[in-house]
Parts: C-alpha cells; structure tokens; sequence
C-alpha cells in the first residue's frame, strides 16, 4: 500500500494577529513538506491546483521540479490538474520535464476541479464543464501515447504533424482521472484502461466500493488487464501522538476551511457532532493516532481495494510544525503498521 500527502499549499495565519501569511511562504512550506515526506519514506506527494488567497499552488510543476532536486524516491505528481482549464499540450510538456529531472517519477491526475475559480481566470465558460474536460482529456491521452500529433477538437485549436516533447524516458507518463463519486467517470476511467483517484471527503467511505467496483467491471468489459486498474484514494487526514488530542486540534482547522467554503458556495460549516462521526469509525476524516490510522486504511483497503492512500493535512492554516509532524507519523509509524498487516493477508 503506497502512502502520502497531498496539499493545495495552504497560507498559515500569523499567530499574534491572525491575519493571513505570505503566499510566497506558503510555497516554500509545501517544499519542506515534500522533502520530509521523502525522508520519511513515503511514496507520493500531489499538489491540487487552486487559485485563492488562502490556497494559492496555482504551479504544481514548478514546486515539483524544485522538488525533484531535492527528494529521491517519493512520486511527485497533480492532486489534481484542472484539465477542463488548462492546454493539454502545456500540461504534458510541463510533467515530461518533471519526469526527466526526477528520473521517471512524475504523474499526472486530471480532473475537472470540484472548484472553479480557474474557468473565469483562464476564459472559459462553465457552462462547458463536462465538455471542455472530455475534449482535453482525449487530446492529453492522445499526446502521451504519440510524439507527433494531429487532433481536432472544438475548443482549442486543431494539431497537424505536431512535435509534443520532450518525452519521458519509459515512453508514457501515468495518467490517473480523478473524480469525487461521479458514477460515469468510474465508467470512463475503467474503459479507457486509466488508473483512478477517488476524492473521499465526507460520508462513509466504504461508499466508494460500488464505484470501485464499477469501475473494475467496466475495465473488464474492455479487456484492460487487472493489473492496469488501479484505484487511489485521497483524503484529509491527520496524525499525532495522541488521538483524542490529534482530533481536537485538527477540528478547528477543518472547521474554518469548512465554513471559508460555506460562505463561497451557499452552506453551513457542519456542526461539531457531524465532525466527530466523520473523524472516526468508517468516516473520511482519517484524524487519530498512528495505530488507529492504520487499522481504518486497512479497513478501508478490504472493501475498496485500492493501492494508495494519500491526504489533506494542512487545511484551514493548520501551524506548519504540526503539518510536518503529522508527515513523520505517517511515514514512520502508520506505514509500517499498513505494510506489516496487509503483508501478512496477503502472505495468509
């Protein structure tokens, strides 16, 4: 079971005043964090693209790049890129050079982003949500399997013979499509034979496994081998010693991002019981110890099957010292534990 982070580079307040830090800071953070989670042996770091005051990783291949000099085994990849926004020929020139400069260990997850702060920035109109990411995602797939491209679609400008490189040493890049539950995006990804990240951050979490299930049947149905079908999930998450101490410090921190977001998108932060149900038992939150953490990945894993769990720790300007803590559990307590017991299952 691969382990990691993610993170949209959230800005820390200032202690004394409250008011919001350096953006500048905030990606220098994201740095550190990525160069201990390598330390710590875990196995992949993504970055989601977001364009706000308080989430401001707008350029996930250039940290990635910074990265790359300064890790050494630990994926680096997109959590996630908005495709639906962005030049598919841009995205895959940007991630093969991340590629080359971190030796084969660059991926991609494309998404449409559950938020859309990039469609009026970048010009494009959300009434073409679902067709802007299908078009881009055809063309994006095309280019990784082909150097010389010629495609025609309707909202970018057409390809003739074009040159797309540079290339990446083993031939592709892994492209994984993410998704938060849409039942057609299991379809989609399990048909085109394409790895999946499924974005849990509320309700149950073992909801997802008649998706992952779907999923796999639908790979089936096009004769995708077993092996290529793989499914990720990504969720907020956070580790510390203790866990009833771990869950109350990392409820404030959820709650302002929870009701920061509220205000943008017509709903009330949820209430503090809603909190302690998600953060324990079968919820999303994965917020406890590190032997608690490690039972419900297990857990988890039984019913969905995935291969990689990855999460949001730094969320609602959780203190960078405690962010970095978090990390070290993770990669020197709970995988441990994760590898011990799934090991022994599969040895059983």
């Amino acid at each position: 079971m691969e382990l990691g982070i993610y993170s949209f580079g959230d800005v820390q307040r200032d202690a004394a005043t409250g008011e919001l830090g350096s953006t500048a800071q905030a990606t220098r953070n994201l740095l550190e964090a990525i160069k201990l989670a390598d330390e710590v042996g875990l196995d992949f770091f993504g970055i989601g693209e977001h364009h706000t005051r308080e989430m401001p990783a707008s350029a996930a291949t250039v940290v990635l790049g910074a990265a790359a000099s300064v890790t050494k085994q630990i994926k680096l990849g997109s959590a996630v890129t908005v495709l639906s926004t962005d030049d598919p020929v841009r995205v895959y020139q940007q991630f093969a050079t991340l590629d080359a400069l971190s030796n084969g260990r660059a991926e991609i997850t494309a998404g449409r982003g559950s938020s859309t702060e990039s469609f009026p920035l970048f010009g494009h109109s959300l009434n073409d949500y679902d067709e802007l990411f299908a078009e881009k995602l055809d063309l994006l797939l095309d280019i990784n399997e082909n150097e010389t491209v010629s495609w025609k679609g309707k909202h970018r400008p057409a390809l003739n013979d074009a040159l797309v490189v540079p290339r990446p040493d083993s031939g592709t890049l892994p492209i994984w499509l993410a998704t938060g539950g849409n039942p057609q995006s299991s379809v989609r990804a399990g048909l085109l034979g394409l790895p999946i990240s499924y974005a849990i951050i509320g309700g149950q979490a073992a909801r997802f496994a008649p998706l992952a299930e779907l999923y796999r049947r639908a790979g089936a149905q096009a004769q995708i081998p077993a092996s290529e079908l793989k499914i990720s999930v990504a969720s907020p998450g956070f580790v510390g010693e203790d866990a009833s101490k771990a869950k109350e410090q990392f409820w404030s921190h959820w709650h302002a991002v929870m009701e920061s977001i509220g205000k943008i998108r017509g709903f009330a932060p949820p209430p503090r019981h809603h909190y302690d149900l998600e953060a324990s038992g079968a919820g999303a939150l994965f917020v406890g110890d590190p032997e608690e953490i490690a039972r419900r990945i297990v857990t988890l894993h039984g019913q969905i099957g995935h291969m990689r769990q990855f999460f949001q720790m730094d969320v609602g300007h959780l203190p960078q010292k405690d962010f970095l803590r978090s990390i070290e559990l993770l990669g020197t307590r709970v995988k441990p534990l994760v590898d011990a017991e799934l090991g022994a299952k599969l040895a059983a």
